[in-house]
C-alpha cells in the first residue's frame, strides 16, 4: 500500500505537495490507472486513483473515504525532556509514533541538556512513521515547555510520572485503568530533580516505574508507550 500525507485534502479529487508528487512518481515510480491512498492526519483515510502523473503535481481522484481509520477510545499524551543526541529523541519520537501516540511534548527541566529542538524536523520524523505504519492520525507535536508550565496545564485523565529517585512507586501497569486518557513524564539523562518530582506529586501525578532496569530517556519513553497500548490491547 503506498501511502500519502494529504492534510488539506478536500473535494474529489486532490494534487499532491510537490515533494510528494516526486516520491510517488520518481521514487515510487507510480502512474496513471494506479490506485494509492491518502490520509489528513485526523481520521481521514482515503482511497485514490492517480489520473496525471506529474513530478511537480500529482493528480488524483478520490475514490472511498473512510472516517475515525484506527481511532482508540483513549489519548496517550507522552511528555519527555528531549536528549542530549537529537538522534535518539527522533528515534523515540519515531517509535512511539508507530506503536501509537496521540500527542507529544518536549519538557525542559532543571537538568535538560538539550531545550531547543528543530520542531519542524520531528514533525517530518512523525509524519514519515504514520505512513510507515499506516495510521490515519498524526500525533500532536507541542513546542518545548517548561516543566511546572506543563504540570499545571494538565487537568483531566491518569497523570503519571517515571522516575529512579527514592520514594515509592508503583508500576505502571498495577495503576493505569485501561481506556483511560493518560499522560506520562519521562525525564532528562540525569533524572528528574527531587523537586520537581514533589511538585508533580503535588499536582496529582502518580509516581510510577517501567521495571527494575534504569533506563535511558528514549528508551523509558517507548517502554511506556508499548505499556498504556499494551495494556489497552491496541
Amino acid at each position: 500500500m503506498h501511502l500519502f500525507y494529504t492534510p488539506d485534502i478536500e473535494g474529489e479529487t486532490y494534487r499532491l505537495s510537490p515533494e510528494e508528487s516526486k516520491h510517488c512518481v520518481r521514487v515510487l515510480r507510480l502512474n496513471e490507472g494506479d490506485e494509492i491512498s491518502l490520509i489528513d492526519g485526523r481520521g481521514g483515510f482515503y482511497s485514490g486513483q492517480i489520473f496525471r502523473a506529474e513530478v511537480k503535481g500529482c493528480e488524483v481522484k478520490i475514490t472511498a473515504k473512510t472516517e475515525d481509520y484506527g481511532k482508540r477510545p483513549f489519548r496517550f499524551h507522552l511528555a519527555v525532556a528531549p536528549t542530549k543526541n537529537i538522534d535518539r529523541t527522533e528515534w523515540m519520537l519515531e517509535k512511539c509514533t508507530e506503536i501509537g501516540t496521540d500527542e507529544f511534548t518536549m519538557i525542559e527541566s532543571a537538568r535538560s541538556e538539550r531545550k531547543i529542538v528543530k520542531e519542524e524536523r520531528l514533525e517530518k520524523v512523525i509524519v514519515s512513521a504514520v505512513k510507515q505504519s499506516l495510521k490515519a492520525y498524526v500525533p500532536r507535536l507541542n513546542p518545548v515547555t517548561e516543566f511546572k508550565h506543563f504540570i499545571r496545564a494538565q487537568k483531566e485523565g491518569q497523570k503519571f510520572i517515571a522516575h529512579c529517585n527514592p520514594g515509592e512507586k508503583q508500576h505502571l501497569g498495577d495503576v493505569y485503568v485501561p481506556g483511560s486518557d493518560a499522560v506520562i513524564l519521562i525525564g532528562p539523562e540525569g533524572d528528574f530533580s527531587e523537586e520537581e518530582v514533589r511538585y508533580a506529586l503535588d499536582a496529582g501525578f502518580i509516581p510510577v516505574t517501567l521495571g527494575e532496569s534504569r533506563l535511558r530517556t528514549e528508551t523509558a519513553g517507548v517502554v511506556a508507550c508499548h505499556s498504556i497500548n499494551f495494556i489497552n490491547r491496541v
